[in-house]
């Protein structure tokens, strides 16, 4: 790419601000900013996102990053019992206080704004692109699956909307899905747009995603072939540009309580690593019914546990597992999941986490708690066949322990590993053998155009 084509380029990056939306889009235009070493691009974000991000990798020449409001009252106190409430006060600021800071960016860089990337879930990013002739460059990144019933939504309400449907009906009217259940679907979907915050957003999404100049995946060539085949035919210019872990990684790897040295120690494939992502707390209950699992399977276990668990765990636990766990604040996960004494993940079933979990090859046990989690545990356990969904839906020490034992001590949980290991290698593939990096440079010839 000449210096002249791109010398000129600035472009507008907005972030969703929650769960692990910002460092995906963040990583994707690392990689597009080395690539295009003259561009400018402002990256916007609510402070505390940007905090963290930026903190974590460093200040980039290239990448500037802006604050936006995040709607929040002077007086609000974080709730872990509604994680949807700061996402709804956030989506009343939108597309105001993005438009606001996007002003500031284009004085202090002193160059019009000349395409704008941002995360899919804001739709609103079609028609600024549009006020502003410039290209829309949407990132999903969940998976493929989900994706495609956003753009399907009417036809999936026609299909499976109404109270009378039963859980276990399967979606055989999509390519793919015929091992779906109704159970299975995002509840969102299965509302009109009349509803506010999260499901009209995701809504409008999909209707205005075909809009875009290109659309961006944060998955692999191989797959999820006949999802794919689909999105294809429905969005203009569809690029697959993961895994991300892969084809833009982290260039800074920290592990401050040494989870990676105490994994050194324990055998191959024997821990079970928990975590469930940076938005959610399983409730009271299950955090009990776990700890007791924990304590009285024979496999060591490493959790990730954001929140203070001399609080929030039975009393004694950590004392009494001691020598066979241990319960970290933070993790490295792609690095825990990579390392050869990890044998399975129990996760809440996110895109990342799973990708990372395939990059890994290593079997999951999943309970999903909202959005696209229900129906990433599905295809995991009835497509992928790479793990389980906890029986029963919720955490028992009962479903927990037969999780464990099936996939680390059993003929099929064998067979799990042996799946993982072709999806690992699909990955591996479409980032040595330049599938990722082919839809790299088409990405960038959009952006830079």
């Amino acid at each position: 790419m000449s210096e002249a084509k791109n010398d000129l380029k600035h472009i507008a990056v907005l972030a969703f601000p929650f769960a692990t939306h910002a460092p995906p889009l963040f990583s994707l235009i690392r990689r597009l900013s080395t690539m295009a070493p003259q561009a400018k691009f402002s990256f916007f974000s609510t402070r505390e996102s940007n905090n963290k991000i930026f903190s974590n990798q460093g200040r980039i020449e290239s990448i500037k990053p802006y604050n936006v409001n995040d709607g929040l009252p002077e007086d609000y106190m974080i709730s872990f019992a509604n994680p949807h409430e700061r996402v709804e006060y956030f989506l009343k600021a939108v597309p105001g206080n993005f438009k606001q800071a996007m002003e500031v960016a284009v004085q202090v860089i002193g160059r019009e704004i000349t395409c704008i990337i941002s995360d899919a879930f804001f739709w609103f990013g079609a028609d600024i692109a549009h006020e502003l002739h410039v290209p829309w460059v949407p990132l999903w990144t969940a998976g493929p699956r989900p994706l495609l019933l956003h753009l399907e939504t009417d036809l999936v309400r026609q299909k499976m909307g109404g109270d009378g449907v039963p859980e276990d009906r399967t979606m055989d009217f999509l390519p793919g899905f015929s091992e779906i259940r109704a159970a299975d679907i995002p509840k969102e979907l299965l509302h009109e747009d009349a509803i506010p915050g999260i499901p009209a957003m995701l809504y409008k999404m999909g209707k205005m995603l075909p809009r875009a100049a290109a659309g961006v995946l944060s998955s692999w060539e191989k797959l999820d072939p006949d999802v794919v085949n689909q999105l294809q035919s429905r969005l203009h210019n569809f690029l697959e540009v993961g895994p991300l872990v892969l084809t833009s990684p982290d260039p800074v790897v920290s592990d401050p309580q040494c989870c990676l040295e105490w994994l050194d120690k324990q055998k191959r494939g024997s821990v079970l690593y928990v975590c469930f992502g940076s938005m959610i707390m399983p409730p009271p209950h299950e955090l009990a019914e776990l700890a007791e699992a924990l304590e009285e399977c024979d496999s060591p276990f490493l959790w990730s546990f954001r929140e203070n668990p001399e609080a929030k765990l039975p009393e004694g636990f950590l004392e009494r597992t001691k020598e066979k766990g241990k319960v970290v604040s933070w993790s490295p996960q792609l690095k825990v999941l990579q390392h050869n004494a990890t044998g399975v993940f129990l996760t809440h079933a996110g895109w990342n986490s799973i990708s990372e979990s395939i990059v890994g090859c290593v079997p999951m046990i999943c309970r999903p708690f909202f959005g696209d989690q229900a129906l990433n545990t599905r295809t995991v356990e009835a497509i992928w066949k790479i793990g389980v969904g906890i029986e029963g839906g919720t955490i028992t020490k009962d479903g927990v322990t037969k999780a464990i034992k099936l996939i680390l001590s059993t003929e099929e949980g064998e067979k799990m590993r042996k799946n993982v290991e072709h999806l690992q290698d699909l990955a591996l593939d479409a980032v040595s053998n330049g599938g990722s990096s082919k839809n790299f440079e088409a990405l960038l010839e959009v952006v830079t155009k």
